[in-house]
């Protein structure tokens, strides 16, 4: 690519006010499908820490932390003691038994029961 050619990663629809909001509508409804839509509280049976949940599948589960996990969930707190990254850390086995328990509890829908 030579110095002056002009590139972009993203087409400029500044002049197409209508195609603007078209793609704007469109991110809003994907960050509602991705990020809020379907989320269920889940509180840790063992600690209390709350999470937010959405089961997509028997064996997708979307996990959103409302707190830092490092200061709330014993299982990262003693791994950020230790010196451990929590970046790491594969989520908190007692967390995931209270998620799956509310699953089998009814409290939260699995939304493709296929699998």
């Amino acid at each position: 690519m030579s110095a002056s050619t002009e590139w972009a990663k993203a087409p400029d629809y500044a002049g197409q006010p209508a195609r603007l909001e078209a793609i704007h509508a469109q991110t809003m409804a994907d960050k509602a499908n991705y990020l809020d839509d379907g989320m269920n509280e889940v509180e840790c049976r063992t600690c209390g820490t709350c999470v937010l949940v959405r089961k997509n599948s028997l064996k997708h589960t979307s996990v959103q932390w409302t707190s830092d996990p490092a200061k709330t969930c014993p299982t990262f707190r003693d791994r950020a003691a230790e010196g451990q990254p929590t970046a790491l850390q594969d989520g908190c086995p007692r967390l995931w038994d209270s998620i799956n328990h509310a699953v089998m509890e009814g409290f939260i829908d699995v939304r493709d029961h296929r699998e």
